[in-house]
């Protein structure tokens, strides 16, 4: 997985467990299935670019695309 995207993965933890929520209920908010957060918690599956913004909105989240300071 790259490093970028496991950089992603822990602050999307991070931010479940500041919320207060489980695995099941951050599945429930996204409608997905606790299976598909277990393996993106564990970095064992790298989510597609929809799960993610499911993920990110049912946390109160959005992804935004900001210029590479260079």
């Amino acid at each position: 997985m790259p490093e970028n995207c496991a950089v992603l993965i822990d602050q999307i933890i991070e931010l479940r467990k500041e919320s207060g929520m489980t695995q099941k209920e951050l599945a429930k908010a996204a409608n997905l299935a606790q299976p598909a957060i277990a393996r993106m918690e564990s970095k064992n599956a790298t989510p597609q670019l929809d799960t993610l913004l499911k993920i990110l909105a049912a946390l109160g989240q959005k992804l935004e695309v900001v210029p590479i300071e260079k």
